[in-house]
């Protein structure tokens, strides 16, 4: 039969047929000796074939999102896949995420062909510098394409917004620990009853509350809610390739000297001389080095 996986514990995966029946399965032992170098070998967000104990097959991936997974044995961890949009959550205090985490996401999403939201949580807290920070950011990544939206979910501030986009929409909900995911859905749907995480007084970082993925019937579509990550490290991507994941980047390319400019220190590179007259961020050119650091040298983050 037909199913979707709507959790991955590792230990067990559980699954949606079709017709709605759920189901607790294990995989099919051939598939963790196929080259498949991944935490697991399927993800929240597949299609499998089942017969209600094994799957037994994997259907081809519309999309997906994948980070360097933290434990080093492994090559990857598959967030997500079959995804209609990512929202990444982000916060600009208590705690902080930075804006290096959020650029590897959004190119890695640019990469796997996943449209991405920003949501700003926690306005409440923000001072005249804050709300200031925000404002820029909004028309930072707005200027390059992206929607974002602005949130305090403790006050129910801009939740109703984000309505509209999970209707009839598979959606990845991604972003650091402490941010707020679990405080969104249950803001969405106060049913779910998902942990909310208590921040850390002595870190200002969050503390683990979603520790595998699950993928939740949420305002007339699925949001698949994924644990905290500190850090995104990318996959198996060449320079050309994490260049084309900046859309501002990926515009002037073309009118560089060389072909296979890597627009670090070539002459004649139209991305520099936009850096240079504050066409592109320099936070986002920063990105872009750091992660053309993880594809040439193997650093992992």
């Amino acid at each position: 039969m037909r199913a979707r996986v709507i959790k991955n514990m590792g230990s067990g995966v559980w699954v949606q047929s079709e017709d709605g029946r759920l189901l607790e399965v294990r995989v099919k032992g051939k598939f963790r000796i196929q080259g498949i170098r991944t935490t697991s070998p399927v993800a929240v967000g597949d299609w499998v074939q089942t017969d209600g104990e094994l799957i037994s097959a994997i259907e081809p991936r519309d999309n997906y999102i994948i980070r360097r997974s933290s434990n080093l044995s492994k090559h990857a961890h598959i967030l997500a896949a079959n995804i209609d949009v990512a929202l990444l959550l982000v916060t600009l205090t208590q705690p902080e995420t930075a804006l290096e985490c959020v650029d590897r996401f959004l190119m890695t999403a640019e990469a796997y062909h996943v449209p991405v939201v920003l949501l700003f949580n926690k306005a409440d807290l923000f001072d005249e510098a804050l709300r200031q920070r925000c404002d820029d950011l909004c028309a930072l990544y707005e200027g390059i394409g992206y929607q974002t939206v602005r949130l305090s979910v403790k006050e129910g501030l801009g939740v109703e917004a984000v309505r509209p986009l999970l209707a009839g929409k598979v959606c990845l909900l991604a972003g650091n620990s402490g941010v707020g995911k679990s405080s969104l859905l249950n803001a969405l749907d106060p049913q779910l009853e998902a942990k909310v995480g208590q921040i850390s007084e002595a870190h200002l970082t969050g503390m683990h509350t979603t520790t595998f993925s699950e993928m939740y019937p949420v305002a007339g579509g699925y949001v698949i809610d994924t644990p905290g990550v500190k850090g995104f490290g990318i996959v198996d991507m060449q320079p050309a390739e994490i260049a084309q994941g900046f859309p501002e980047m990926r515009r002037l390319a073309s009118q560089c000297k060389f072909p296979d400019c890597s627009h670090t220190h070539e002459p004649g590179c139209r991305v520099l001389e936009a850096l240079m007259e504050n066409e592109i961020a320099a936070s986002r050119y920063d990105s872009y080095c750091s992660m053309l650091e993880d594809a040439t040298a193997g650093k992992y983050r």
